[in-house]
């Protein structure tokens, strides 16, 4: 059995995105519970010299979606950076990432299988099957991002732990 362009990437990335989604609304079911704001996480780091929370959404919805975007268009063109911005919209993003993944079909992303990408990243010009792009650059770079989400709000107190992380996992159903 084979593995196709698709399921590495499409359900992999909505696997996660739909486990950042969940532990977004733990943290602000906690804060509710606890009185806290959620404001209080969007400039939080792990250390000083770290990207703050609200990078982190931002950089994994951006390795998601733009990452399928790439494969089809062969270009990695995120949109810029919106910087600080209220934890609802933090939310917000990552359900319309969820919404866009889900528009990918099978068809169109394993049409790109096996293609070349000569692609412009920051300073770096980096050749790339889309195999590799997925494989070596998208997703270790969102799934960074993502546990880096979740470690800020679980040094913060959020109660979260691994499974939180894993979200639903693709099992067979028996």
């Amino acid at each position: 059995m084979t593995t196709s362009l698709y399921d590495l990437s499409v359900p992999t990335f909505l696997q996660t995105v739909s486990a950042v989604a969940g532990f977004l609304d733990r943290a602000a079911s906690h804060c509710e519970e606890n009185g806290a704001c959620p404001e209080a996480f969007v400039d939080a780091r792990l250390f000083p010299d770290m990207a703050p929370f609200h990078f982190q959404i931002e950089a994994l919805t951006h390795h998601a979606v733009w990452g399928v975007e790439a494969l089809i268009k062969n270009v990695f063109d995120p949109p810029p950076l919106i910087g600080t911005m209220p934890f609802a919209d933090l939310q917000a993003m990552v359900r319309r990432t969820e919404t866009t993944l889900e528009a990918f079909t099978p068809d169109e992303v394993n049409r790109c299988a096996g293609k070349a990408l000569d692609l412009q990243i920051g300073p770096r010009r980096l050749a790339f099957t889309a195999e590799t792009f997925i494989l070596s650059f998208s997703l270790p770079n969102f799934h960074f991002h993502a546990v880096t989400a979740y470690d800020i709000l679980r040094m913060r107190g959020v109660p979260v732990g691994k499974r939180d992380y894993e979200g639903r996992l693709r099992t067979l159903i028996c």
